[in-house]
């Protein structure tokens, strides 16, 4: 079904590239819209690209717009980066752990407790992989072309059920966990589902699951998990999800230099929104958790330690060694700790 969409979508841009071909004068040329697949509503997550389709239709005097597309309306969020290999749609918003095997190299920044723990920090660390040799070629062999990361919140655990204080608690626990952060809880005896964010309150609600793993405001609150629950973790900080929003290397070479111009200087502006979009929302929303009477429960430096030592360490070297055919692995793990730690001043 989602391949008749993308043929039809083809369809549409072919039809709209002989309509401007008809007409006389640079105006006509010039006049460019893009369309943008996300899945889920407008909210913390889509102020990045918002901010971006703003600039560009100001700057270009509404000739280049970029349209998004909510709610999964042009593909589903698994098959956001097959669209825009086959030229479906220009952009996208895609996540790695999604789908880890299309792109490995991606997944690093999926790694639980790395040590990137704010957004300043996550920005430039994710900057710094998408310049990666590695990491540009991997997204070409998807005709993918990244322009800015969403430096999603790091993640806290909310959910159903006996509330984890321990970290034998976890044991049995189904937590919706990607990536990593999932092979982590894994190792503490959980276990990790591969749910998207829209599906969560369904899946917990019906007992599929009995934790989910989210940043506060884009989200627990956004996807209403926090009416389902009893309890949830601060302090955890198990990790962050790196979903970019990537183009169509084929788009972006026929852009006019000028529209591929906007786009380049409102990376600072989607980056500003975001961060602002995500404080603005902790704020006003963790408290209502409390209000709701859902359990705190606060996880000490100590057992976060032990966290690391137990779940987070296994990880990272299994994702090394199961990688290590397929890319360098370590030189990439060890390139993401660096950066870390350059960005923190160590």
């Amino acid at each position: 079904m989602r391949q008749t969409m993308w043929r039809r979508c083809l369809a549409a841009s072919l039809f709209t590239a002989g309509l401007g071909a008809g007409m006389d004068g640079a105006a006509a040329q010039d006049r460019v819209q893009w369309r943008f697949s996300v899945w889920g509503n407008s909210r913390e997550v889509t102020r990045g690209i918002e901010a971006v389709a703003t600039h560009v239709q100001e700057k270009s005097g509404g000739k280049f717009t970029i349209r998004i597309h909510y709610g999964d309306q042009l593909s589903d969020a698994k098959d956001n980066l097959d669209g825009i290999k086959v030229g479906a749609f220009e952009a996208a918003q895609v996540c790695a752990s999604y789908h880890p095997g299309k792109n490995p190299v991606m997944t690093v920044l999926d790694l639980p407790f790395l040590p990137i723990p704010s957004f300043d920090a996550l920005e430039k660390v994710h900057e710094a992989v998408y310049a990666h040799p590695e990491a540009v070629k991997e997204m070409e062999r998807w005709n993918a072309k990244t322009i800015f990361s969403t430096i999603l919140p790091q993640y806290e655990i909310m959910g159903s059920g006996k509330p984890p204080k321990t970290l034998d608690d976890w044991k049995g626990v189904r937590v919706r966990a990607l990536g990593g952060m999932g092979d982590a809880m894994r190792e503490l005896g959980a276990i990790p589902t591969s749910v998207t964010s829209p599906e969560t309150y369904t899946a917990l609600e019906r007992g599929v699951i009995t934790a989910v793993s989210l940043p506060f405001s884009y989200g627990h609150h956004v996807f209403k998990v926090h009416e389902v629950s009893k309890w949830y973790t601060m302090g955890m900080q198990l990790g962050s999800l790196n979903c970019p929003t990537v183009i169509a290397t084929d788009a972006w070479k026929k852009l006019p230099s000028a529209y591929q111009a906007y786009i380049e200087e409102a990376r600072p502006l989607a980056y500003a929104a975001l961060k602002k979009a995500y404080e603005a929302s902790d704020a006003k929303y963790v408290p209502e958790f409390d209000r709701r009477g859902l359990q705190r429960i606060d996880i000490s430096d100590g057992m976060r330690n032990d966290f690391i030592q137990r779940a987070a360490k296994p990880v990272w070297d299994k994702w090394v060694s199961d990688n290590a055919g397929k890319l360098p692995a370590q030189a990439i793990f060890d390139f993401v700790m660096a950066e870390a730690r350059k960005v923190a001043g160590t």
